[in-house]
C-alpha cells in the first residue's frame, strides 16, 4: 500500500530545493515527500513531526522549513531527528564576497534590486507552501503549524563549536542556519541556570536542564551579558524558572544526585523536619559561602587588629597633641621676650651707639704707635 496516496488534485510542492542533495518537496495526504534529482526518496509523516519551523530570509542567506521529529528517521545512512529543507537565496561564496563595486554602479544597484526581489519572492512562495501544508494536514485530521522565529528575541550564543545567532520560537529555542542545528524543546526544559554571572565578566553562560534528569543539559556558552535581561523576561513569560550563579558547575554529578533524591521538590528532609532548598533553589547556594566566608574573615581580621589599630592611632594624636603643646609654649617664650625687650626707637639708638663706639675704637687702632725713647 503506498503510505503517500496520490490526492485528486495535484499535490503543493517546493521545487529546487536543497537537502543535500536537491530535490522536490511535496505535500500528501499523511505526510511530506522528498524527492531527490537522482530519485532518492524521503517520506516524513504528519504524526511524527513535533515542530514545523518556517524561518523566512532577511540577514541570511536561505530561506527554509525546518521539521524537528519525534522519532528519527532514516536518511541515507544515518538517523535523523531534524530534516531542514532551504533554498540559497544569495550564493554563500558571494556572501562572503568583499569585492563590492560603487554603491551608484548601476550593474551593483540592479544586482541588490534583484536580489531583494528574490528574497521576497522566495519567502512568499514558503509561506505559501506552508499555509497549504497545514490546510492539507488539518483536512486529513492533523495537526501541523508552523513557527516563524523571534528576531527581536534572538541573542548571540555558542551551543556547539562556534558563535551563532540562537532564536526562540512559540515552541523551540533553536539555531537552523548552522550545523549541527540546535533544537531545544522548551517543554522538555525543567529549569534553566546561568553561570558566570559577575561583574567582571562580559559574557555568561546558560544551561537549560532536562525534564529527563537521567540526560545532560543543554549549554549555550559566551552569551553577551547585556543580552540576560531580556532571555530572563522571555523565560518569565514562558513560566520557566531560572537562576543564576558566579561559577560553572558539574552538571554530571549534580544530575547523578538529583535522580536519587526522591523529596528533590520538596522542602524537608526525610525526617519531614529538616528543612532543606527545594527543587532548583539549591544552585543559588553555589558561590554564596564564599562570599560568606570572605566577610566572616574580614570581620575577624577586624576584630583582632582593631584593638592595636585604635591604640596606634592613640599614640600618634598624643604625639601629635604634645607636639602641639611644644609649639605653643615656643611661641608664648617669644612673646615673653617681646614684652621685656626694648621698642624700635630704643633699639635704634643703642644700634647708632654701638656703631660709634666700634669706629672710634677702630680709629684707636689705626694710629701709629710711638718708639720708646732710651734713658
Amino acid at each position: 500500500m503506498n503510505a503517500f496516496p496520490v490526492s485528486p488534485i495535484s499535490p503543493c510542492g517546493l521545487f529546487s530545493l536543497a537537502v543535500r542533495p536537491k530535490g522536490n518537496l511535496e505535500a500528501h495526504t499523511n505526510g511530506l515527500r522528498f524527492i531527490s534529482t537522482r530519485g532518492e526518496m524521503v517520506d516524513i509523516m504528519y504524526a511524527n513531526i513535533k515542530h514545523a519551523v518556517f524561518q523566512p530570509c532577511k540577514s541570511e542567506i536561505m530561506v527554509l522549513v525546518h521539521f524537528h521529529l519525534k522519532n528519527p528517521i532514516m536518511v541515507g545512512k544515518k538517523k535523523q531527528q531534524d530534516i531542514q529543507f532551504f533554498t540559497e537565496v544569495v550564493d554563500a561564496s558571494q556572501a562572503v564576497d568583499g569585492n563590492r563595486r560603487s554603491m551608484y554602479d548601476p550593474d551593483e544597484m540592479d544586482d541588490e534590486q534583484r536580489e531583494r526581489q528574490l528574497r521576497k519572492r522566495l519567502n512568499e512562495a514558503f509561506k505559501d507552501f506552508c499555509r497549504k501544508v497545514e490546510n492539507v494536514a488539518r483536512k486529513n485530521g492533523y495537526t501541523l503549524e508552523f513557527d516563524i522565529p523571534y528576531r527581536d528575541l534572538g541573542f548571540m550564543g555558542n551551543p556547539n563549536k562556534e558563535m551563532v545567532m540562537i532564536m526562540p520560537t512559540l515552541n523551540c529555542l533553536c539555531n537552523l542556519t548552522e550545523t549541527p542545528f540546535f533544537v531545544v524543546d522548551l517543554s522538555n526544559v525543567d529549569h534553566v541556570h546561568f553561570e558566570r554571572v559577575t561583574f567582571m565578566s562580559k559574557a555568561f553562560d546558560m544551561v537549560l536542564i532536562n525534564k529527563d534528569f537521567t540526560k545532560q543539559p543543554w549549554r549555550v556558552d559566551m552569551i553577551p551579558n547585556e543580552e540576560k535581561d531580556s532571555i530572563q523576561e522571555w523565560l518569565t513569560d514562558m513560566e520557566i524558572s531560572y537562576t543564576e550563579g558566579p561559577m560553572n558547575l558539574n552538571w554530571k554529578s549534580i544530575m547523578s544526585t538529583v535522580v536519587g533524591d526522591d523529596r528533590f521538590y520538596m522542602d524537608t528532609e526525610e525526617d519531614e523536619v529538616t528543612q532543606k532548598e527545594a527543587g532548583w533553589e539549591f544552585l543559588r547556594m553555589f558561590g554564596r559561602d564564599d562570599g560568606s566566608d570572605e566577610e566572616s574573615e574580614e570581620e575577624s581580621g577586624y576584630s583582632e587588629n582593631s584593638g592595636q589599630e585604635e591604640s596606634e592611632e592613640e599614640s600618634e594624636e598624643e604625639e601629635d597633641f604634645d607636639s602641639e603643646d611644644d609649639d605653643e609654649s615656643d611661641f608664648d617664650a617669644d612673646d615673653d621676650l617681646e614684652e621685656q625687650g626694648m621698642d624700635w626707637d630704643d633699639m635704634e639708638r643703642e644700634a647708632a651707639a654701638d656703631d660709634k663706639r666700634k669706629k672710634r675704637d677702630g680709629d684707636e687702632d689705626d694710629r701709629p704707635q710711638k718708639k720708646k725713647r732710651r734713658r
